[in-house]
């Protein structure tokens, strides 16, 4: 489709006015918009320094929300978490005013461009994040949107001039079937989001879904080491040109081995190029063996475009993390805190086995907030499970993020199968001090959870100086 057919489909939007603008998602469909020259404006519950920086690149902000924000619109865009009874969304229908979702927003940012969707029950953010690095790094210019900051990025989403768009594809309520992609990532497919889909069957079926959006010249990339995608994949040949990677001997990317030193790590990858066999070091700065696997996921994006394979892996090579994957909060008294946005028992139980590797012979201390009472629910013994392979576990109250309470799901549910390792802590302050009185030099403590836990990194990192300064007031 040409620019033009894209200028007018976003033309057609008119004012676009987005409730919850300060979200990571909402900001990122904005901040495209605004670079398009689309008149945009936004509203959200609290200040931030993110609503400030699109208010400076031309957007109209208003803090708090209020039926009148919406007067001059001609567009509101919603996310699921906005409820009906949001002052400005009632206000839109009561105006009968076009209302969308932030997907089909960013479906209309993406026309004209060759469109790469990364969707998957997790790594989404990271492998998006990887793929857009290593594509500036090889001279690309992609438009992007991420669904979290990423250091070397500068920012969670751009208008680039390359013909690309790479984007984060969510599939918690799905959404993603607003997208037509010519690659689509899926780095697994895991049962998750059950307050929306009832069933682990459902969330593959609309795994099956997004395939069939693919267009039918495209490529499907799937990791070959998880069950879930790899079914997808077996299920997909056919319609569509498949490609996998990961570990498996049966890759069509394979990762031939892997030598790890702290958060670094060097593995082989092995391939098909130009009808031969070829081979590729690829160096990480990254920890774990997911974000190894993320990693060649974009290195297999790279070959489809016809990036040469040692750009990709140099471009890689440079990814520091995304904002809130294990991501770096300070270091006091020899203990290194790292944050953590893992909120499925898969991502906790890789989070903390990345942590082991760079621990070393350390112990690992965590801080797990469980995030929505319907999965705590649904996954209690799993998050039980997982939060074994830390030396301790302190468990706060659940986050509720949209859902109200269930009756009988608390985070004792996770506590009470763990056989006294993880301990529920109602006060975070409990939590915080039980930390910092076991951590010795050499250990890593993680926060981890998709809720406000993130403020209790910068919070220890505090705490642990407070209590170098109260034993030696030198600081000697």
């Amino acid at each position: 489709m040409s620019s033009q057919t894209s200028t007018s489909e976003l033309a057609s939007l008119g004012r676009v006015h987005f409730i919850g603008l300060g979200g990571a998602g909402m900001s990122a469909v904005a901040r495209i918009m605004i670079a398009r020259g689309t008149d945009v404006s936004g509203s959200d519950s609290r200040d931030s320094a993110l609503l400030r920086n699109l208010e400076q690149l031309g957007a109209t902000v208003r803090v708090g929300q209020s039926a009148d924000n919406v007067h001059n619109a001609d567009t509101v865009v919603i996310s699921t978490a906005i409820r009906v009874t949001n002052p400005e969304l009632a206000e839109a229908r009561r105006l009968d005013l076009r209302i969308i979702h932030r997907s089909e927003a960013l479906a209309a940012t993406m026309m004209g461009q060759r469109v790469i969707a990364v969707a998957g029950t997790h790594g989404k953010t990271t492998t998006t994040a990887m793929t857009t690095v290593m594509l500036q790094s090889a001279g690309a210019d992609p438009s992007f949107a991420i669904g979290g900051d990423v250091s070397s990025l500068g920012v969670n989403a751009a208008y680039g001039d390359g013909g690309v768009f790479v984007a984060e594809a969510d599939e918690s309520d799905g959404s993603f079937l607003n997208y037509t992609p010519s690659i689509s990532v899926v780095t697994n497919v895991e049962a998750d989001h059950l307050d929306h889909y009832g069933t682990a069957d459902a969330v593959h079926a609309v795994f099956d879904e997004f395939v069939t959006r693919l267009d039918s010249r495209g490529l499907l990339i799937v990791c070959a080491d998880d069950d879930g995608s790899s079914a997808l994949a077996a299920r997909s040949i056919g319609s569509r040109r498949v490609q996998t990677y990961g570990y498996s001997d049966d890759a069509d990317v394979r990762i031939a081995d892997t030598s790890r030193l702290g958060s670094s790590s060097v593995s082989t990858l092995i391939f098909q190029l130009d009808g031969r066999q070829r081979t590729q070091e690829l160096s990480l700065s990254v920890p774990g063996d997911h974000n190894i696997r993320n990693a060649v996921a974009a290195f297999t994006v790279a070959l489809e475009l016809g990036i040469d394979p040692s750009l990709a892996a140099e471009g890689l090579n440079g990814f520091s993390g995304a904002a809130r994957r294990f991501e770096f909060r300070g270091e006091s008294r020899g203990v290194r805190v790292y944050d953590e946005y893992a909120h499925h028992p898969t991502e906790v139980r890789a989070a903390l086995n990345a942590a082991r590797t760079v621990a070393g012979s350390g112990s690992v201390h965590v801080i797990f907030q469980p995030h929505l009472f319907s999965r705590t629910r649904e996954f209690a013994a799993e998050f039980s499970s997982a939060l074994a392979l830390a030396d301790s576990a302190a468990v706060l109250d659940i986050y509720p993020a949209r859902e109200d309470p269930i009756p009988g799901v608390t985070s004792e549910l996770i506590t009470g199968t763990v056989g006294g390792r993880a301990v529920y802590h109602p006060d975070p302050r409990g939590a915080l001090n039980s930390v910092e009185a076991r951590a010795r030099s050499g250990d890593v403590i993680l926060t981890v959870g998709a809720g406000d836990v993130t403020a209790l990194g910068a919070e220890l990192v505090r705490i642990l100086d407070r209590s170098v300064d109260s034993k030696d007031p030198s600081g000697l």
